[in-house]
């Protein structure tokens, strides 16, 4: 298993400076290889014999020009440009994949500072961080997971510098397994609160965007009134800057503490597929949405499941888990948001909303786990490519709801 730890450093002026000037030579050189890329592939469309571009020949292309043109990239690591070309290739990769957007230029001050280092280019003595040509840089904490290191990405957020440190552990399992091995709960996402479980606990979410609003609104003010180009301006966009990582960081703090525990205690958890990028179109729903976080506690939730052996259900994006009644499973035509409770028609049961969502996708999560021990093609599963053989079932546990 891949993991990847980030780590706040403690860098010094000279150090600061340093890390600041290969974050530039990776942008720049980033730019430099797009700008090659889209030529080199329209001289190629016009003429099929002129070479097809690819990441190879552009590291080839700028380390034979880049001592007589760009010098100044002689004063930092050579991985810094070197890898921002590697990053492009794969971006091209992506995108002709279909799994990402065409590739864009990086602006200063509008994209993250940031550049790679390979495992040769550094070392660790305890809480610090050996990178040649600069010395001992001091971190927050020493690296927690053991196995080979990959690679390192130092990269800054705001005034704060970080090496994200990638380790290809052994240890697939680190984590204890859940306690409650064979119990399922569903989690329903909203914007009221956060998080909605089908045992009836209601998790309502930090909100630090509403929270912080009005400050986030006074400095933003304040660095629109600013000259641009001047030292005002400057310390007032830090300061913005400052502000975004705080909201951040208690995003984060809030979504940690718990997707850990849902892992902790479930075996099985069952979500929703929501579409977030088309929800955060609603203009009026946008700024709720987002201060929630669903990808992110979403991605925390699968990679901290796969450490302790756990299941992530995640139900069709068309699963009616909101309209259907966890009773009968009489499904009702239509439900308003605005509808917070409502009366199944035809069992007369009364449903809070999330609660009977959360219940539902736990129904779902119980379906496909038996659909995947057994014959394919029973319960509410989504139909998958190709019908597995049919395996030994792990376990047969009923979720227990209060």
């Amino acid at each position: 298993m891949i993991i990847s730890h980030k780590i706040r450093l403690d860098p010094n002026n000279k150090q600061a400076t340093y890390f600041a000037k290969a974050a530039g030579t990776a942008r720049f050189a980033y730019n430099w290889a797009l700008a090659e890329w889209q030529s080199q592939y329209a001289a190629w469309k016009d003429d099929n014999s002129q070479p097809k571009p690819n990441q190879m020949a552009l590291r080839r292309q700028l380390n034979a020009i880049k001592r007589e043109q760009f010098p100044w990239m002689l004063e930092v690591t050579k991985n810094a440009p070197q890898m921002a070309i590697i990053q492009l290739g794969q971006a091209f990769t992506n995108f002709f994949a279909g799994r990402a957007k065409y590739p864009r230029f990086n602006k200063k001050g509008k994209s993250r500072d940031s550049f790679t280092l390979t495992n040769d280019q550094f070392t660790f003595d305890g809480c610090r961080i050996r990178i040649p040509s600069l010395g001992l840089v001091r971190m927050r904490e020493t690296l927690r997971f053991p196995g080979k290191i990959l690679s390192a990405t130092i990269s800054r957020t705001a005034d704060q510098w970080f090496a994200s440190i990638t380790v290809d552990t052994q240890d697939h399992n680190h984590l204890p397994p859940a306690e409650n091995q064979g119990v399922v709960v569903g989690v329903d996402l909203g914007v009221s609160a956060l998080a909605t479980l089908s045992t009836g606990e209601v998790v309502v979410g930090a909100k630090p965007h509403k929270a912080l609003l009005s400050r986030l609104k006074r400095l933003s003010r304040s660095l629109s009134r600013k000259t641009k180009g001047s030292a005002n301006r400057a310390k007032a966009q830090a300061k913005l800057a400052r502000l975004h990582a705080r909201i951040a960081n208690i995003r984060q703090a809030s979504l940690h503490p718990l997707t850990t525990d849902l892992t902790r205690r479930f075996h099985t958890l069952g979500i929703e597929d929501l579409n977030v990028s088309g929800m955060v179109k609603n203009r009026h729903l946008s700024r709720a949405i987002s201060d929630m976080g669903f990808f992110e506690f979403r991605r925390q939730l699968e990679y901290k499941a796969a450490m302790r052996g756990a299941v992530v259900v995640v139900a069709d994006r068309f699963f009616a888990s909101s309209k259907t009644c966890s009773a009968c499973g009489e499904k009702v035509d239509k439900l308003p948001l605005s509808i917070r409770s409502w009366e199944c028609p035809c069992c007369g049961a009364s449903h809070d909303r999330d609660v009977n969502a959360a219940i539902n996708l736990a129904h779902y999560a119980v379906s496909y786990t038996v659909s995947a021990c057994g014959e394919d093609g029973s319960g509410l599963a989504r139909k998958r490519p190709a019908k597995p053989a049919p395996v030994k079932q792990v376990f047969n546990t009923q979720p227990t709801f209060s």
